[in-house]
């Protein structure tokens, strides 16, 4: 059956389109957003009227999730009207609701750390939020447990949140403790135990409250006052808690609250404070293998504790044996095309042995997170090359040597995709933060080349397209880590892997990621043939579709004879043989264009391929 362009252009435009939404300059809904939270109280008892509110305002603040900085100049204003509305006394229930749900959707776009730091905490807030979770507490918690549907949950997790900034007043805490009787008649319990209480019962629960719950307790429990009478009995809790875990819903989500405020208390906590309970946990986690867990949600929140852990081990120093880039002035690049080796400066400062005084549980953590780099979630492996990259960059030169050495022994054919693609990430976060001397380049840009054009064959199917993303991602962070200098004897081959990529990958997250990490290195290192005329023409969103470029791009950059063989023998060696059928036609119709540009090598590797 003939084959023509026009088929193939018709069979491959069905990509679905990538064109971005339109940049905005500001929040120009303000004026109407002000309007509809003003006048919440009208519309809170009538439903059709309050989801119409509701609605217009998810569809107005979606509009701005990738640029939430314009509404910054604007967050004061609305935040004192919501809470003018819930300070007021006896604010009705359904009022409540809808408020804090507006004020759930801005914090969705926001960041929950922006909008903390503009709530109010004054001492006089601290009782009427205990008094208000109180009161909805157990009903709250009895229908997350039964399971059913509750709406009401942005009304808790933002109380939560509140109360998690309100408890950080520089008071103690046994100021409050009045002992005065409840409205029920009851004693209440001392304002430190119901804080503690609130945040533990929602560690349970499935919704994002758990999260503000975990955040609660690990910020609580790490005050001065707190830590005292509180730290070492949470603990305890907690490792009970995920000792005992079973396979129930309640226990995963127990068990997942527990990890998560447990990975955020070593975040927040002073090192001397949580330093003599890094060993217990670090072997009660050990002694459960919550690394080879089925909920990788557990398993991600395992190996943030893990490297919590070794970050506490290890003293919160630089390492001085890190590579630093001379310049990272994008204009000093382009200017100097060639820089010297002097420009750069590897600090090779020999420290005494008192100043790395390593534990030996540290061996422990590196294995967990080395194995972590091998899990089958993209999440778990993200998290692990972070935990890899803090950690090395407080040992000594030699240790850290040894684990980029267990970095690149991934990077075999006994290893499947999924090792691949965590050394990958590994690598960009090693170099990226000057951890990977450029001694090693030689070894690791092999591994890189390699790994971008990785492509594992399984029955109808591939893998390989995270793989090669991690590896324009090792190119981009590459681009801002290094002198020119260092990179120059891997130019051209970077160069030239890139530019396959960016014109005959299969999936068009690759071709653009590889299309941003060629337009880094252009402009941070300046030594990319060509660079400047093809990253003009082969931009992120030019290469969106396939069509265009295996079909024109590729024609264009083949009239640069630094690109036109490696062009044409990656068409030939690998697409012409692909398990997709829509790719060899266009390695065919490629090759058909390509031949103009270099007629003599295309009819020699035809001859003998």
């Amino acid at each position: 059956m003939a084959m023509n362009i026009e088929s193939v252009v018709q069979e491959n435009d069905a990509e679905e389109d990538t064109c971005c939404k339109p940049y905005r300059e500001q929040f120009a809904e303000f004026e109407e957003v002000n309007t509809i939270i003003a006048h919440l109280s009208d519309i809170c008892d009538t439903q059709i009227a309050k989801e119409r509110a509701i609605g217009r305002l998810i569809f107005i603040l979606d509009e701005y999730q990738e640029q939430p900085h314009l509404l910054d100049p604007y967050l004061e204003t609305l935040l004192e009207t919501l809470l003018t509305t819930v300070r007021r006394p006896q604010c009705p229930a359904p009022l409540l609701h809808v408020v804090f749900t507006v004020l759930y959707l801005i914090t969705k776009v926001r960041g929950f750390k922006v909008i903390l730091r503009l709530l109010p905490h004054e001492v006089s807030d601290l009782e009427p939020i205990l008094s208000m979770l109180d009161g909805y507490t157990d009903d709250f918690y009895e229908l997350d447990m039964a399971g059913e549907r509750n709406e009401t949950w942005p009304t808790r997790y933002m109380l939560i949140l509140w109360l998690s900034i309100t408890a950080m007043i520089p008071f103690a805490m046994s100021r409050f403790d009045s002992g005065h009787v409840s409205e029920t008649g009851e004693t209440r319990k001392p304002v430190m135990d119901r804080i503690l209480d609130v945040g533990k019962k929602y560690l349970t629960v499935t919704d994002k409250t758990r999260d503000a719950a975990a955040y609660l307790v690990s910020k609580f429990v790490t005050r001065p006052d707190v830590r005292i009478t509180k730290l070492s009995g949470f603990i305890n809790w907690s490792l009970d808690a995920i000792q005992s875990a079973k396979s129930s819903m309640t226990d995963m989500n127990l068990l997942c609250g527990n990890l998560s405020a447990l990975s955020l208390m070593f975040k927040h906590g002073k090192r001397e404070d949580i330093l003599p309970y890094a060993v217990l946990i670090l072997n009660r986690l050990s002694a459960n293998n919550l690394i080879s867990h089925d909920n990788m949600v557990i398993r991600k929140y395992n190996i943030k504790v893990v490297q919590r852990l070794g970050l506490t081990f290890l003293k919160p120093k630089v390492a001085a044996w890190r590579y630093t880039r001379g310049t990272r002035s994008l204009a000093d690049s382009l200017a100097k095309n060639g820089t010297t080796a002097s420009d750069c400066n590897v600090k090779s400062v020999e420290l005494d042995e008192e100043d790395y005084d390593i534990p030996e549980e540290i061996e422990t953590v590196i294995e967990l997170l080395l194995n972590g780099l091998r899990d089958k979630d993209t999440v778990v492996r993200w998290s692990a090359a972070k935990g890899v990259g803090r950690i090395t960059s407080r040992l000594p030169r030699e240790l850290a040597d040894d684990v980029v050495g267990s970095v690149l022994e991934m990077f075999t054919h006994m290893e499947l995709d999924s090792a691949w693609h965590g050394g990958c990430l590994a690598l960009a976060e090693l170099g990226r933060r000057g951890l990977l001397l450029p001694q090693r380049l030689s070894e690791v840009v092999p591994v890189v080349l390699k790994a971008l054009i990785y492509d594992e064959r399984r029955g109808n199917f591939s893998v390989g397209a995270h793989v090669r993303d991690a590896a324009c991602y090792v190119c981009w962070s590459f681009a801002r880590a290094y002198d020119p200098a260092e990179l120059k004897p891997y130019v051209d081959n970077i160069a030239r892997a890139l530019v396959v990529v960016t014109v005959f990958d299969r999936e068009v997250n690759c071709r653009m990621a590889a299309a941003a990490a060629f337009q880094e290195n252009v402009g941070r290192q300046g030594q990319f043939p060509h660079g400047i005329d093809i990253l003009t023409t082969a931009d992120y969103y030019t290469v969106g579709s396939k069509t265009n470029s295996f079909l024109y791009l590729s024609v264009y950059i083949a009239q640069f004879e630094e690109y036109t063989t490696a062009l044409i023998d990656h068409l030939i060696t690998i697409k012409l043989h692909h398990w997709d059928r829509a790719i060899r036609e266009l390695t065919a119709l490629a090759l058909h264009n390509l031949t103009f540009c270099a007629p003599s090598y295309m009819a020699e590797k035809s001859t003998n391929p």
